[in-house]
């Protein structure tokens, strides 16, 4: 550390430390991100994140008329998907979910019937739970400056929520009672959705919910160890102060105030408690900044909570987490659909392990052949050193050894000899 800090050029002077502003940023960003790993949690990161690159392979050979996808358009899109090496590669280690075939000299891949029996699964669930999808986008709606939010954006998060691709068609178009789509600009990029009807049993929040299930006043709640006490005193003091529904509207604050920072963990809190996997990307929530009144650096918000919330920068994309949504690595509560897509979990998890018995059986084949010709080869160098050392005792060799040389000339020349 001593050596890196010498590095960054700090100088002493009269007044005391310099310290250069390229190394203030350096050290600000070590703190901003600095919080101890929970490996439950990031073990739960760990898993979803290969079902959220298969399930988005899955959507992109769905997308095809005939169901199936070259596999060389799967290549191009693995940038995208922020993977790395062959997608042929890739694919054959999902044999249970993914089947790829050669045909008129290129590479195809499709759904396998396991697969597709789960997709259409999934197909029922969704029209089973379009009412819940009505609902968790009307509290989104609720929740924003003026109940109105920018399509595009609730775009980037829609597969949190479990909103079907088509969710427009399917939910929008279908309760013109509730929904309007607002253009002023005419651009596709300004394209609104717009609550017009406002719903008060639905502005509850999962806190104010929880309170009313046990009779008490709501508040948060903390999932710490007991260890970490600095911590709980920091959360007791801030759970302190009363509840501030993320449904009220905000405009009354101040920014920056304590009833402003309590109002955006509720509505932080809100947000992850709505989604499927009770997480989101930070970047993605502060696209939001200006339609839920969210502070310029959420990320620091965050991080003041630990015990509400948990940050990970796996795989270098900062997610937060609702804490009190797992229990270890798994979640408390199952939404139907991640009910259906942890099956298609299991699915890829069975095709991982096929596929890596299957390379390690290879492997140990390869190794026995390897192992036999590394016999042969000894077997052979023995045979030719029994044969060389046979060789020099019968023939010419013999004749350089001084006893058999003696030997050679008194048979040859001794008439007397026997």
């Amino acid at each position: 550390m001593v050596i890196s800090i010498v590095s960054c050029g700090i100088n002493h002077s009269n007044n005391g430390l310099y310290l250069p502003p390229s190394f203030l940023h350096l050290v600000r960003r070590m703190a901003l991100w600095s919080m101890k790993k929970d490996p439950d949690l990031e073990a739960a990161l760990s898993r979803n994140r290969r079902w959220v690159v298969n399930n988005q392979i899955k959507n992109i050979i769905l997308g095809f008329p005939s169901q199936e996808a070259p596999v060389k358009f799967l290549q191009r899109k693995f940038k995208t998907l922020d993977l790395q090496g062959k997608a042929q590669n890739w694919l054959k280690k999902y044999p249970c979910c993914f089947e790829v075939y050669l045909r008129d000299d290129e590479y195809y891949c499709c759904l396998s019937k396991r697969m597709m029996y789960l997709v259409d699964e999934e197909e029922s669930v969704k029209n089973m739970q379009e009412p819940v999808f009505v609902e968790r986008l009307a509290k989104l709606l609720m929740m924003s400056t003026n109940q109105r939010l920018n399509v595009m954006k609730i775009n980037e998060l829609k597969r949190n929520f479990g909103f079907p691709d088509d969710y427009m068609l399917r939910i929008v178009a279908k309760h013109g009672d509730i929904f309007r789509v607002v253009n002023h600009c005419g651009r596709k990029s300004s394209m609104e959705l717009e609550l017009i009807s406002w719903d008060p049993d639905l502005a509850v929040s999962a806190i104010e919910a929880s309170a009313h299930r046990h009779s008490s006043e709501p508040c948060f709640s903390c999932s710490l160890p007991s260890s970490w006490v600095k911590s709980w005193e920091r959360f007791h003091q801030f759970n302190s102060t009363p509840y501030i529904s993320p449904y009220m509207d905000p405009r009354g604050l101040t920014e920056g105030s304590k009833e402003m920072e309590k109002r955006t963990v509720g509505l932080v809190h809100e947000i992850l408690s709505l989604t499927l996997w009770k997480k989101a990307s930070i970047l993605k929530l502060g696209h939001f900044r200006r339609e839920f009144s969210l502070p310029e650096k959420l990320n620091i918000l965050l991080l003041k909570h630990p015990g509400i919330f948990y940050v990970s920068n796996k795989y270098q994309l900062y997610t937060v987490l609702l804490r009190e949504g797992y229990n270890g690595s798994e979640l408390v509560e199952k939404d139907p659909l991640v009910i259906v897509k942890e099956k298609f979990g299991e699915l890829m998890q069975e095709g991982l392990h096929e596929y890596n018995r299957r390379h390690h059986l290879a492997n140990l084949e390869k190794k026995r052949r390897i192992g036999m010709g590394l016999d042969r080869s000894e077997k052979r160098k023995e045979k030719s050193g029994e044969v060389s050392e046979q060789d020099q005792g019968e023939g010419l060799g013999s004749l350089f050894d001084p006893e058999e040389r003696k030997r050679f000339y008194k048979v040859l020349f001794d008439d007397k000899s026997p």
